[in-house]
């Protein structure tokens, strides 16, 4: 069965993402994360789950003055209770009473569920079914009916399975969504079973994958060749347990690879900025290998792919990144060969030949300090330095004669911080003392006094990042220790990085090289 020439994509970050562990955001966090959805051109945002919170009813109250420009606001519900008539239950009077044209309703399929958990039997919670999505209807709302545990179902009872969508499709609802809600079938198995419910259904069909078997995109999308009309997903994934099915993966591969015009090709281009977006808003770092939006999804490492990717881009890159919104990158590292030097010194706007001796000079002090700990990759900054210095040499902002850091614990617990530099800054010898909440605090409110006045675009430049790596755990507490800093002046972000046995040796070479290269592009600009 081909492909359908149109795709609904439904997202559900707000209602399914938000049952990941460790995530909660605001109402004003939640609206401006459907705003970016709504630029992104998704179809239908699902807002969340009126019934089962304050917070989720102040959304909606919230939503209720915001005009989408692409997208319809859902909202979320289950069935009517047990026993309970549909004009008196609770939450579908929530449902009926909210903005919203259009609700989602969940409902149970498979019989395990029915025995072990709602004790209802087979026809009852056909009724359940049947009364809710008529409720509904009766009250002026578009149902999309989502099939809770479908694939387990259709394994165990086919024809159980069809009736409980017989029954919503009966009854009005516009989507039949087929839920793999454990996430525990292989591709294979949502293709047939989705082919067969297309062909026995006049009804759209939609699939809600789960990711347990970290196959949900690739579900998804086999779905959608087996005739599946509506995707439902969550940005970056976000779910519970193993998460949801990533829209991020989801609609390039659609627009991209299988022809279907989910969104306009302006639109994916700001995919990879919605991604990150979401990604800040529920403050979760992203995943710098995400497929098509990751910090990595194009970065080239080996140099015999450095020349490839050079030569035809296409050679290691499946798609153009611009298409996604992001950006090829080339990584240096004790791998690199030429082509990563060259192509680094472009980007810097250094005029280099493949011949200049300066480039092999370059390359074998690269690898020699690689050899000793230093990593690259995450220090841009430190390696345009390194680069600058072989290449284009370059005024330092003060020469250092030493430092000194003194650490005191207290009588009342309180450990305090003090250091001291002594450093040549314009033919002046300064020396510059100040306390901090840890050694490198002290350091960079020290060198910051020292240097702010001859130096004021030092003031916009802030540490957000400091990680530390033991090289050799096998030496304790006398290994080589890594440091990795992490800056930014409000617009843009670097990585520099120190590499000593003694910890705070590599904080200070790092700390230093991350306010150089900073205030080396200020000078520039």
């Amino acid at each position: 069965m081909p492909a359908p020439d149109r795709v609904q994509l439904y997202d559900t970050t707000l209602r399914d993402g938000m049952q990941q562990e460790g995530m909660s955001v605001s109402v004003e966090e939640k609206v401006r994360i459907a705003r970016k959805l709504d630029e992104l051109g998704m179809h239908f945002i699902e807002g969340g789950f009126p019934a089962s919170n304050p917070k989720e009813i102040a959304f909606f109250e919230r939503m209720a003055s915001e005009k989408l420009q692409t997208a319809e606001l859902v909202a979320f519900g289950t069935t009517r209770r047990k026993g309970v008539e549909a004009d008196d239950d609770a939450g579908l009077r929530v449902l009926a009473e909210s903005f919203p044209d259009i609700v989602a309703i969940v409902g149970k399929t498979w019989s395990l569920h029915l025995a072990r958990v709602l004790h209802v039997s087979r026809e009852e919670n056909l009724r359940m079914i049947t009364d809710s999505v008529s409720y509904l209807r009766r009250h002026g709302k578009r149902v999309v009916y989502d099939a809770e545990h479908f694939f387990d179902a259709w394994r165990e009872d086919a024809d159980y399975a069809l009736k409980t969508l017989a029954a919503a499709a009966d009854a009005g609802a516009e989507v039949l969504c087929l839920c793999d809600t454990n996430g525990s079938s292989l591709p294979g198995q949502v293709a047939e079973t989705v082919r067969a419910v297309v062909a026995a259904t006049a009804t759209a069909v939609g699939a809600h994958i789960h990711n347990d078997s970290d196959c949900a995109v690739a579900g998804s999308l086999v779905a959608v060749e087996a005739g599946a009309v509506q995707v439902q997903g969550t940005m970056n994934g976000y779910g519970e347990r193993c998460g949801n099915a990533d829209l991020a993966s989801i609609i390039p591969a659609l627009v991209l690879k299988m022809g279907i015009p989910a969104i306009s090709g302006e639109q994916l281009e700001r995919l990879t900025e919605v991604s990150h977006f979401v990604a800040d808003i529920v403050n979760v770092a992203p995943w710098g290998h995400q497929p098509y939006v990751g910090r990595t999804a194009f970065a080239h490492k080996g140099g015999l792919h450095v020349a490839a990717v050079e030569a035809a881009p296409q050679t290691f890159e499946h798609i153009d990144p611009a298409k996604v919104g992001n950006t090829q990158r080339v990584l240096v590292s004790e791998l690199s060969g030429k082509g990563a030097v060259l192509r680094k010194a472009q980007d810097m706007g250094l005029k280099l030949e493949g011949d200049d001796e300066r480039v092999a000079d370059v390359l074998k002090r690269l690898k020699e300090l690689e050899h000793r700990g230093y990593h690259y990759e995450a220090a841009d900054a430190s390696f345009e330095l390194l680069l600058r210095n072989e290449i284009k040499p370059y005024e330092p902002l003060f020469r250092l004669e030493s430092f000194r850091v003194l650490v005191e614990k207290r009588e009342d617990g309180k450990a305090v911080c003090e250091a001291t530099i002594k450093i040549h800054v314009g033919g002046e010898r300064i020396i510059s003392t100040a306390e901090g909440n840890g050694p490198v605090n002290a350091l960079d409110t020290a060198l910051r006094q020292a240097i702010a006045k001859t130096h004021p675009h030092l003031s916009e430049i802030e540490l957000v990042n400091y990680k530390v790596r033991i090289l050799d755990e096998n030496k304790g507490t006398g290994a080589v220790t890594r440091v990795l800093l992490d800056a930014s002046d409000g617009e843009e972000s670097w990585g520099s990085i120190g590499v000593s046995e003694n910890i705070i040796e590599a904080s200070w070479d790092a700390l230093v090289d991350s306010i150089e290269f900073g205030m080396l592009r200020g000078r520039e600009e």
